[in-house]
């Protein structure tokens, strides 16, 4: 069975987007040390799996090839599939990207053979993966910023028990929280 491995930053506070979807907290640069341990979850990967919302911004920012962006990680982006999960679109209106209406496409996705998958977000979808119990590791980027209010990280009216894996800390403050679910 393929490994459903999320990857988000969040806030001390546990959100991952302000208010309105606002991401301004996000101000602490990637340094090299956070490069090095993205490439290391990335590389099992050959799926990414992304909420509607999300894909709109992401997919058209890794096409435009962003010079600000590591080449090998524009390169990757690009060409590797993405599944997007969406109750609204029946059709992609994006290039090497599927649109799936449901989590039970995303867990007959896990069942088939291939490499990991890894989800962005957003919102939605990541509570939706965690609520359904779908995620099999969770790295979470602490940003050392606290927002008061959100769209928060973990599903509403849920409890999930995890067990922690490991932290590292990076060169511009952010901590890299490596979590499974503990399977009580």
């Amino acid at each position: 069975m393929r490994r459903l491995v999320l990857q988000t930053q969040i806030t001390l506070d546990g959100f991952m987007a302000g208010p309105e979807g606002a991401m301004d907290w996000m101000t602490f640069p990637w340094t090299d040390d956070i490069g090095a341990y993205v490439n290391g979850i990335m590389e099992p990967v050959d799926t990414i799996v992304l909420g509607r919302h999300l894909a709109e911004g992401f997919i058209p920012h890794w096409a435009a090839e962003p010079a600000d962006e590591p080449r090998e990680s524009v390169d990757w982006m690009n060409r590797t599939p993405r599944v997007v999960v969406s109750r609204t679109l029946a059709t992609s209106p994006w290039e090497n990207a599927t649109v799936v209406d449901s989590l039970d496409a995303v867990r007959a996705l896990k069942e088939a053979d291939g490499g990991d998958l890894i989800a962005y977000g957003g919102g939605e979808l990541v509570r939706g993966l965690l609520a359904a119990g779908l995620v099999d590791d969770a790295h979470l980027f602490l940003n050392p910023t606290a927002i008061g209010r959100g769209m928060p990280v973990f599903p509403e009216g849920t409890s999930t028990r995890f067990r922690a894996v490991g932290s590292t800390t990076f060169a511009c403050g952010i901590t890299a929280l490596h979590l499974q679910p503990a399977g009580d």
